[in-house]
């Protein structure tokens, strides 16, 4: 089963921000030395722990970086963008790094609704519903606009390159039933939804249209796992991802915390109730632990392909932990 890697560009305490990014390209390299399928790029907005705001952009710098490795977006968010800049990116994309780059996309904002209101720029756009109609614009840029539509003569350039391949993200059903509609792949946010994926997959390839000269379905479930050469290190690191995730959810976002500043802090016996409840959404441990337990979890939700995220303070230990995984997978190095 190919293993891929989806990257928040997340930001340790005592570092600025732009560092992450150059800490985004190391990470691809080893990735791709590793022999890991896929580098995905996520789109976040105004949270101080990643600074994946503009996959765009870094996926021209992970694909400059590299040489073999897929790269892509995971993804963009849709209702964040107009369909025909969407377009036009990734057909430049394409052109750049022929047969390389995949295109996600996603209909969360990605942020809170402030931010998402300063995206969108309009309160009726934040409240619109209305995805299948901005993927139908993205997909007709690229295909054509049925005889008379007011877009008509608007082409996407480069016009001699196709859109790269399609992946509609979700956390919930919706997405799920978007791409099976659609017809194309699926990824599934096992890192942070709450939904079994077995059903939510299962769901998608029960009602999967498939349409003129387009592939089967096939389904990728994003989970996410620290890896360590110790489980007691494994433990450790695992304590200040869970610190980070306690801060956002309880409207406290910051950088990613080390596992000296989780140790040190004073949880609550509420907190340690949260942190356990959440404790099943990331697999921790050894290198052998690590992959036995997501490789049950792939089979149990009946995925194609699994796309790790891993948020570890120190850049060299998540790196790391990335080589021990794909070492343990039986990944073969490129």
């Amino acid at each position: 089963m190919p293993l891929s890697v989806l990257d928040l560009s997340p930001v340790p305490t005592g570092t600025r921000p732009s560092e992450a990014l150059h800490e985004t390209l190391e990470l691809a390299r080893t990735a791709e030395a590793a022999g890991y399928h896929r580098f995905w790029l996520a789109e976040h907005h105004n949270i101080p722990s990643v600074v994946s705001t503009t996959p765009e952009v870094m996926i021209t710098a992970v694909a400059a970086a590299t040489s073999t490795i897929r790269v892509g977006s995971g993804g963009i968010m849709l209702p964040n963008h107009s369909p025909l800049k969407v377009a036009e990116t990734f057909r430049v994309l394409g052109g750049l790094y022929p047969d390389r780059i995949d295109l996600g996309i996603g209909r969360a904002p990605g942020t809170d609704q402030r931010t998402a209101l300063a995206l969108r720029r309009s309160r009726e756009a934040l409240g619109a519903d209305d995805f299948t109609e901005q993927y139908a614009e993205l997909r007709a840029y690229a295909e054509g606009f049925p005889a008379g539509h007011p877009f008509e003569p608007i082409k996407a350039q480069p016009d001699d390159v196709p859109l790269p391949p399609v992946w509609i993200l979700g956390s919930s059903t919706y997405g799920g039933q978007a791409a099976a509609a659609l017809g194309t792949g699926f990824a599934y946010a096992g890192h942070f939804g709450t939904l079994d994926p077995a059903g939510v997959i299962a769901s998608y390839r029960e009602n999967f249209k498939r349409f003129e000269n387009e592939g089967a379905p096939h389904a990728i479930l994003a989970l996410a796992a620290i890896v360590a050469e110790t489980e007691e290190r494994a433990q450790q690191l695992a304590r200040a991802n869970a610190l980070s995730m306690l801060r956002l959810r309880s409207g406290r976002p910051g950088p990613l915390p080390s596992p000296e500043e989780a140790e040190a802090y004073p949880w609550s016996e509420a907190e340690e109730a949260a942190v356990e409840e959440w404790a099943g959404l990331v697999s921790v441990g050894t290198p052998d632990q690590v992959a036995a337990d997501l490789l049950r979890r792939a089979n149990s939700a009946g995925a194609d392909e699994l796309i790790i995220t891993t948020n570890i303070h120190n850049p060299a230990e998540r790196r790391r932990s990335f080589e021990l995984l794909a070492q343990a997978w039986g990944i073969k190095p490129r």
